[in-house]
């Protein structure tokens, strides 16, 4: 109750603004919450009606006395929380709003909100990953924000604003932001290798040393991942700026060289690479069986609450590269649906979501780093400042549409080169590159 009363103390001047027409963009929560990438999760609920046509981008004029209600997709464990406590403050600020949460995973929610948007039982607000952009803007399944865009602008992380922007506008609202690092079981590697060399080194010692356990663990058949291996000399998928359609940039000759370093770790990972999925490396890491893993923020709270005595440090540094390896940021976004009946006040929820008491709010649930400047401590503090140093060496994910085929190709090449003899990496490549460019 504390914390909802100082949240509606420090939102009011938000909740004046909004209520004059004002409104406003990623593996695994406690903060299991999965990566804010658009790899395929769970299969989803469906939701109440709450929409029907699409709605236009500017937001229709309130009655303050009409009772609204509405519908709120997120993942569970934990994001679901999130909502619920910031629902239930927003509403003590506007009582004839009230906040409905329906189970909806993030990776789900963008191919179920052209189904459910549509047919009437879609959302008012719904979480996805900042990936999607492109998608949703080109599917008109999502609104614009145009109403106190400034104001919501100059609360976000740099960051945070690319992600959301797309074709010059903004779209949502960011409630997070995140990329993954290298984690350190204090009790086994003290001192965390800074070169992938150095790493293998380390794991093949440890290995031999400490039979049944591991000197290191990945998904290796994950592009969230194992893209960081194609990153060297700031190779970046569809260029530095995420946008050139014509060239995935997955097939340079930098990424072949990246790609030969990923897969020397086979022999320091001895297994196929359906072995190594996520849930199975993240048990191995919680159990206090592997020294190194590289995951994200989603992990925080299980590894604690298991008493693992970690610490989180940047990627090590590939062959040639003075600096650690460029990991993918994603950032997860909270959109007005283009189907709801309740424009403004949705878009009221979504600005109230990046106040910096609510953001605050969700890092103390999740661990999940907030989309604002704000300053990071409690259980998850010393977790948290490691990974944003490797956030000064990640990059958004791209958001054009072409990122749809990104994922299923991206894993298959990963997968394949892992599981190969490691003459087929540029194949690999070339055919993941083509797949993802196809018609």
């Amino acid at each position: 109750m504390k914390k909802k009363i100082l949240a509606a103390l420090l939102v009011t001047a938000i909740a004046i603004a909004g209520c004059s027409g004002g409104a406003s963009t990623g593996g695994n929560a406690t903060a299991s919450q999965a990566p804010a990438s658009s790899a395929p999760a769970t299969t989803a609920a469906t939701a109440e009606p709450a929409t029907s046509e699409p709605a236009t981008s500017a937001p229709a004029t309130t009655d303050s006395a009409a009772p609204v209600e509405l519908t709120v997709w997120e993942s569970n464990q934990g994001p679901d929380e999130f909502i619920q406590q910031a629902g239930d403050a927003f509403t003590q600020l506007h009582p004839n709003i009230t906040i409905k949460y329906v189970h909806v995973e993030l990776g789900d929610s963008t191919t179920q909100i052209a189904l459910d948007g549509p047919s009437g039982v879609g959302p008012d607000l719904f979480a996805a990953p900042h990936d999607q952009l492109g998608t949703l803007v080109s599917a008109g399944n999502i609104l614009e924000v145009t109403t106190d865009k400034d104001a919501v602008s100059n609360q976000l992380l740099p960051g945070c604003l690319k992600a959301v922007t797309y074709n010059g506008k903004m779209w949502g609202y960011p409630v997070s932001t995140e990329t993954y690092s290298l984690f350190y079981n204090k009790d086994l590697c003290p001192d965390p290798p800074k070169t992938w060399d150095d790493l293998i080194t380390f794991a093949q010692n440890f290995n031999s040393a400490n039979p049944g356990k591991y000197g290191f663990v990945m998904d290796v058949g994950n592009i969230y991942y194992t893209i960081l291996f194609m990153s060297s000399n700031n190779n970046m998928l569809f260029g530095p700026d995420g946008t050139d359609a014509a060239n995935t940039m997955m097939n340079t000759p930098s990424a072949v060289q990246g790609m030969q370093e990923f897969y020397k770790l086979k022999q320091i990972q001895p297994a196929a690479a359906s072995d190594l999925a996520t849930s199975t490396v993240d048990a191995l890491f919680q159990s206090g069986q592997a020294a190194l893993h590289i995951t994200g923020p989603w992990n925080f709270k299980n590894f604690k609450d298991a008493g693992i005595n970690f610490g989180v440090t940047t990627l090590p540094s590939l062959p040639g590269n003075n600096t650690p390896a460029l990991s993918f940021s994603g950032t997860r976004c909270m959109f007005v649906s283009a189907y709801t009946n309740h424009p403004e006040e949705a878009a009221m929820f979504g600005e109230f979501l990046i106040s910096s008491d609510m953001q605050k709010l969700r890092y103390d649930i999740t661990g999940a780093l907030p989309s604002v400047s704000i300053a990071v401590g409690g259980d998850y503090g010393d977790y948290a400042n490691g990974m944003l140093q490797q956030m000064n060496y990640a990059y958004p994910m791209p958001s054009i549409p072409q990122m749809g085929k990104f994922w299923d190709a991206g894993n298959a090449a990963s997968a394949n080169i892992w599981n190969g003899d490691g003459s087929n990496i540029q194949s690999e490549l070339d055919a993941c590159n083509a797949a993802i460019l196809a018609e």
